[in-house]
C-alpha cells in the first residue's frame, strides 16, 4: 500500500496534514534566530481549531507534514474501512486505547482509517467506554476533513459516503 506523499516545500496558501491534528493551511513561513542559527518555519492554521502551530521547514518530514491525500489514496482508505478482517481478542479497553492512539499519532491516514474501521466494528459488538467514543470521532474528524478538502466536497457528503460503507458492509 502506498504511504501519503511526503511533505516537499509547502508554499503559503497551501494545505498540508499535520499529525494527530488534522488539515492545516500554510499562512506564512518565516525566519526565526533560534540559538543564534537562522531557521525556517511554516506557520500552520489548523482548520478545525484554529490553532497556529509553528514547524521547522527542515524539521517538516520528520515531524509528519505531509500533502493532502489523492483520490487514488482516497480509495485505499475507503477499502481499508471496507475490511472485514480484524478480530479482537479480550484486550482491555485501555490497551485497546493506547493502541488506537498511537495509530492516530503515526499521521498516517492509512492508520488512522484501521482505527475508525476498527472501532465502528467493535461499537456493533459491544459499548465503547468514553475514550474510544472520542476517539473514534477524532479519526472521523480526521479522514473526513481531509477528504473533504482533497476532493472539494462538504463533509457531511464524505461523512455519509464513510456511514454508508458500514451500514451496507
Amino acid at each position: 500500500m502506498m504511504q501519503a506523499r511526503v511533505a516537499h516545500q509547502f508554499k503559503v496558501g497551501d494545505k498540508a496534514v499535520y499529525p494527530a491534528q488534522g488539515v492545516a493551511e500554510v499562512i506564512k513561513i518565516e525566519e526565526k534566530d533560534i540559538g543564534g542559527s537562522r531557521q525556517q518555519f511554516y506557520v500552520l492554521r489548523i482548520l478545525d481549531t484554529d490553532r497556529k502551530i509553528m514547524v521547522p521547514v527542515s524539521n517538516a518530514q520528520a515531524v509528519g507534514l505531509r500533502q493532502v491525500i489523492s483520490e487514488q489514496e482516497i480509495r485505499e482508505i475507503f477499502d481499508i474501512l471496507r475490511e472485514r478482517t480484524i478480530t479482537f481478542d479480550n484486550q482491555t479497553w485501555n490497551r485497546r486505547y493506547r493502541g488506537f492512539m498511537e495509530k492516530i499519532k503515526t499521521g498516517s491516514i492509512y492508520d488512522v482509517a484501521e482505527v475508525l474501521r476498527d472501532l465502528y466494528r467493535l461499537k456493533t459488538d459491544k459499548q465503547l467506554s468514553f475514550g474510544e467514543r472520542r476517539m473514534l470521532e477524532t479519526a472521523r474528524g480526521l479522514i473526513v476533513k481531509e477528504i473533504a478538502i482533497s476532493r472539494g466536497q462538504t463533509e457531511d457528503q464524505v461523512r455519509q459516503e464513510i456511514e454508508s460503507i458500514f451500514l451496507t458492509n
